[in-house]
């Protein structure tokens, strides 16, 4: 492979978004140290490629956290890539998700976020350089109905990474943001998973309001192309190894048809916008 360019950490690797970032910056010559919950993914992921660590750690255990962050700390090498990538989202309306639920898509989105990156950079401080690489969502300035505990969290994270990116600039540090729209991944099938049904459990008030809005997303998706989690990678990988990277990256559906109405409009134009796509416009309960 030989001399290689740095130290990168991959959080959420084991699949999707974050399994390929992890294999394409180990193709660019980084050491990329995988991290996720499942061993096994990480295993076969590092058996193919030699420059992936595995490090099996789950994001909503709190010591195993402070313990991998103990290991950042003493690498003989500091990490010079951070892409916080782990994250996950529970659906329903906001009455019918159990705090708990809410306290946990918190924990993995943002507050795991923010730990790591607090590890990673005094070891950046120290180098005078490294790219922190935040994975949000175009629902970080927007959301949908039933999307209010995921959206908030990732609203959470672009202002976490804008405070950031101006914070750590002068000492050399690049924040950047990447906002995928839908992607190929596993990630819709684990949120249904970890939802469940919720048309079954909520009120009979809610009911209509649920099928109102899988009639109206069925009818936005019925004529879209789906990436897979690649185009996302490249972005990553083209900001890494840029010079001077854009504070903000947008990739894959939606950004022309509903995020970049979120700027163009009032924020009264852009809900009634929101609530006809959504198909709960003429909805009466």
């Amino acid at each position: 492979m030989g001399k290689i360019r740095g130290i990168a950490l991959v959080t959420g690797a084991s699949s999707g978004i974050g399994r390929r970032i992890a294999k394409d910056l180990s193709q660019e010559k980084f050491q990329v140290i995988a991290l996720a919950r499942r061993t096994d993914r990480l295993t076969e992921l590092s058996s193919q490629f030699k420059n992936i660590i595995p490090k099996t750690v789950d994001l909503l255990d709190a010591q195993a956290l402070e313990n991998f962050c103990e290991e950042i700390s003493n690498l003989p090498e500091s990490i010079s890539v951070l892409v916080n990538n782990a994250g996950f989202s529970i659906r329903g309306a906001l009455e019918d998700v159990p705090l708990s639920s809410i306290r946990k898509v918190f924990e993995v989105n943002l507050f795991s976020l923010i730990r790591l990156t607090q590890a990673c950079l005094p070891g950046m401080r120290r180098m005078r350089k490294g790219t922190i690489v935040n994975i949000s969502s175009i629902v970080g300035k927007f959301t949908f109905p039933l999307s209010g505990v995921y959206s908030s969290s990732k609203h959470a994270v672009e202002a976490i990474s804008d405070a950031l990116r101006m914070e750590v600039r002068p000492l050399g540090i690049r924040v950047v943001t990447i906002r995928p729209g839908v992607i190929a991944t596993e990630f819709n099938e684990t949120a249904n998973r970890i939802t469940g049904d919720l048309l079954s459990r909520t009120h009979p008030d809610y009911q209509p309001i649920y099928k109102a809005f899988g009639e109206g997303m069925a009818k936005l998706f019925s004529n879209i192309s789906i990436p897979g989690p690649e185009v996302v990678s490249k972005i990553v990988l083209e900001a890494v190894l840029s010079d001077s990277p854009k504070p903000v990256y947008h990739v894959g559906p939606f950004i022309e048809e509903i995020l970049s109405q979120r700027y163009k409009k009032t924020d009264e134009e852009f809900d009634l916008l929101m609530t006809e796509i959504s198909g709960l416009k003429d909805l009466k309960v």
